[in-house]
C-alpha cells in the first residue's frame, strides 16, 4: 500500500512509498481505511530533519498525526464498519510514569511516550492503519469532510479544560479572551472561546488573506496591532505563536487574576531584553497564572469531537485551504502564503 514516509534526521527525504507493508495486527484490532490527514508545522519540521524517530528496527517513519479514516473492521464491537474514526496520537510510556499509569499520557513525566507519525510509531499517512479501541475516537457523520481537525482541536480542548480548572481556584467570571496567532490552533482556540459565549479577540500579523474573515465569521474581533497596543486587559490569553516578544507581551497584558495559556512552541536561539522584575511584580500582585499546554488525553479528544460537531460546518470547511491527492504529496507538504490547513486526501 502507499504511505508518505521520511528518513528521520535526513532533510528533504520525503517520498511516497508504494509498497509499504500492511499494518500489523499488533498495532490494534480496528482496521481503518484512511480518508485524509492534516498537515501542520510538526510535519514540516520532521521533513526538515529537525526531529522525528522511526519505529524500532525501521529506517523510515510514516508521517501523519492528524488522522481521519473509516472503519473497515472492528472485532471488538467498539465501532462499526463504516464509522468515521480518528486515531489518538500519543501512547503512554512503558514504565509507566504516574500520569501515564492513569491515562494522562499528555502529562507524561519521563518523556518515554511514543507518538504516531512523530516519535517511534508509524503515522496515519498510509492507505490503511490499525488502532486499539482505547485510542480510537468515533466521529459524528457530519464531520466527514473535516474530521482531520480533531487532533488540533484536542490540543485547544485541553488548553481550555486546564484554563477552567485554574479559574476555579477563586471566584472567576471571565468575559474577555485574547488569542494570539490565527493559524489553525489559534482559530480553533477562538472557536472554543465563542462556544463559551466569551468576548473573543484574535491578534495576527496578516492583513489580507482568509484569516480576518474567518475570525469575524465567528463573531470575534480581529487585530493586527501589537499586543501592548490593545486597549483592554484580557481575562484569558491563549498564546499560539511561540514568538518570544508576543509571549512576553501577553504575560504583561493579561488583566488581574488573568490566565495565560502558552500553546505555541518557541524555536529558541533569540535573546530579547526583559524587565524580569516588572513581570514578576505584575504576575504576583495580580494573582496571574502562566502555564504551558501541549498534546491531549482521550477525554480532551472527546471534548474536541463534541465541540466540532456543534460548530458551523461551513466555517470548519473554510479552514481547509487545499485538499491535495496523495499522488501530489509533495505539493501538499509545500506551504502556500495563504494556507490555513492543507489536507492530504486519500480518496481523490
Amino acid at each position: 500500500m502507499r504511505a508518505v514516509t521520511v528518513t528521520p534526521g535526513v532533510p528533504n527525504s520525503l517520498q511516497l512509498t508504494e509498497d509499504w507493508p500492511e499494518p500489523a495486527p499488533e498495532e490494534g484490532a480496528i482496521l481503518v481505511e484512511a480518508l485524509a490527514v492534516g498537515i501542520c508545522g510538526t510535519d514540516h519540521e520532521i521533513i526538515s530533519g529537525a526531529y522525528g524517530e522511526a519505529p524500532p528496527g525501521q529506517d523510515r517513519l510514516v508521517l501523519g498525526h492528524e488522522s481521519l479514516g473509516r472503519v473497515v473492521e472492528d472485532p471488538t464491537g467498539a465501532l462499526q464498519p463504516g464509522d468515521l474514526v480518528a486515531g489518538i496520537v500519543r501512547r503512554p510510556d512503558p514504565v509507566p510514569c504516574p500520569n501515564c499509569a492513569v491515562d494522562e499520557w499528555d502529562m507524561c513525566r519521563n518523556g518515554q511516550y511514543t507518538e504516531h507519525g512523530i516519535k517511534g510509531l508509524s503515522g496515519y499517512a498510509r492507505e490503511r492503519w490499525r488502532v486499539q479501541p482505547k485510542f480510537a475516537v468515533g466521529l459524528d457523520p457530519c464531520l466527514a469532510s473535516v474530521g482531520m481537525l480533531l487532533e488540533p482541536t484536542s490540543v485547544v480542548a485541553k488548553a481550555w479544560d486546564h484554563i477552567e480548572r485554574i479559574g476555579r481556584r477563586a471566584e472567576w467570571k471571565p468575559q474577555t479572551v485574547l488569542v494570539t496567532g490565527a493559524g489553525p490552533i489559534g482559530l480553533l482556540a477562538a472557536l472554543l472561546a465563542t462556544q463559551r459565549e466569551l468576548s473573543v479577540h484574535v491578534l495576527d500579523r496578516a492583513t489580507t488573506g482568509p484569516k480576518p474573515d474567518l475570525v469575524r465569521s465567528l463573531g470575534a474581533t480581529y487585530h493586527t496591532s501589537k499586543v501592548t497596543e490593545l486597549d483592554f486587559e484580557p481575562d484569558v490569553v491563549v498564546e499560539c505563536t511561540g514568538a518570544p516578544v508576543v509571549v512576553l507581551d501577553a504575560m504583561f497584558q493579561a488583566g488581574p487574576t488573568g490566565i495565560v495559556c502558552l500553546t505555541g512552541v518557541s524555536s529558541g536561539g533569540r535573546t530579547i531584553d526583559l524587565d524580569a522584575g516588572a513581570l514578576n511584580r505584575d504576575l504576583v500582585l495580580e494573582n496571574n497564572v502562566v502555564f504551558g499546554s501541549v498534546n491531549a488525553n482521550r477525554r480532551h479528544w472527546e471534548l474536541a469531537a463534541e465541540a466540532l460537531s456543534r460548530a458551523d460546518q461551513g466555517w470548519l470547511n473554510s479552514l481547509i485551504s487545499r485538499r491535495v491527492p496523495v499522488e501530489a504529496y509533495a505539493d501538499a507538504y509545500t506551504s502556500g502564503p495563504d494556507d490555513i490547513k492543507v489536507v492530504l486526501d486519500f480518496t481523490a
